[in-house]
């Protein structure tokens, strides 16, 4: 069975703390496996949880503040180590390209992983992946920042009753699966009137932004975000001068965009309660609400229901 689920390695802004390391997010879907935002400390986190370097696809840079990338040398250093046999892409703002090639090269190894290098160079930019389509878009932060969402393609459940009413079974619809119809007793049966859309997931990853349409853009309709709520209401000038959200802006950007599982994260270290986030975006939101902790899993809720028409 396929394993869809976020792994959380650290939850700290800026600089961490006791008990929340720096940035750090593994995004488990199929085949892929995902890094977002290598901070500080990501390869020992990765110690603590199920994932290994010898998992990793695909490494996804928001932007190049040191709490997003301080954890590339090291995890791109044991990709190497443990000689991954397969290519791991690796996206991030194209504008922090100088910044990506020094931190590859920090210091001296024997490279002998494979990175697909590939920066995001406009927003809306898309990539095609196995599971999907992976989307880039431009958040307002003071540096060139991009955020991501995962969106899996739509698909469709067939109905054993209409299928059964038509005396279609076995092969045969594999078959009205694969042809989109099927001639069944001098009638011809169209895939639409024996099945219907089974929505496909979204999973939307939005780390330091201000309000911007690329939030709204990334979230729309996510099955699970992760969005960065470093103040609370209380600090919501400062957020918008330094280009963050509140835990209440990000609240209600998900009930606005139809989010289904919310995950706070990347919290300001002048707080210690996490209970704050969670009350302050309770206000807003009513779905499923995870305030992140370093090593927790979240999975993606399970599919949307369709009904049949």
């Amino acid at each position: 069975m396929s394993t869809r689920e976020l792994t959380v390695l650290g939850t700290a802004s800026q600089t961490p703390t006791r008990l929340r390391n720096h940035n750090g997010y593994v995004l488990r879907w199929d085949d892929e496996v995902i890094l977002f935002d290598p901070g500080e400390g990501s390869q020992r986190q990765l110690l603590h949880t199920g994932v290994t370097a010898t998992d990793l696809t695909r490494i996804c840079v928001t932007h190049f503040h040191g709490d997003h990338c301080l954890g590339l040398p090291g995890t791109i250093q044991r990709l190497s180590l443990d000689r991954v046999p397969h290519p791991v892409a690796v996206h991030f703002p194209a504008g922090g390209a100088d910044y990506f090639a020094r931190l590859r090269h920090a210091s001296s190894f024997h490279e002998t992983a494979e990175l697909a290098v590939a920066p995001i160079t406009a927003d809306g930019q898309r990539i095609t992946l196995g599971v999907g389509t992976l989307e880039a878009r431009r958040l307002r932060h003071p540096i060139e920042t991009y955020g991501y969402r995962l969106v899996e393609p739509d698909g469709c459940r067939m109905l054993p009753e209409r299928l059964s009413a038509y005396g279609i079974g076995g092969p045969a619809v594999g078959e009205l699966l694969r042809v989109g119809h099927l001639d069944v007793g001098g009638r011809r049966v169209t895939r639409d009137e024996v099945s219907v859309v089974r929505p496909g997931q979204r999973f939307a990853f939005v780390m330091d932004t201000g309000l911007c349409d690329g939030v709204y853009a990334l979230a729309e309709h996510a099955d699970l975000l992760v969005i960065e709520s470093t103040f609370l209401e209380s600090e919501a000038a400062l957020a918008a001068e330094v280009g963050h959200l509140t835990a209440g802006q990000a609240a209600r950007v998900a009930t606005e965009s139809g989010v289904r599982t919310l995950v706070l994260t990347h919290f300001s270290q002048r707080y210690a309660d996490p209970r704050r986030f969670h009350d302050e975006a309770r206000e807003h939101f009513t779905g499923e609400l995870v305030i992140a902790a370093d090593l927790t899993t979240v999975p993606v809720p399970p599919r949307r229901v369709a009904s049949a028409g």
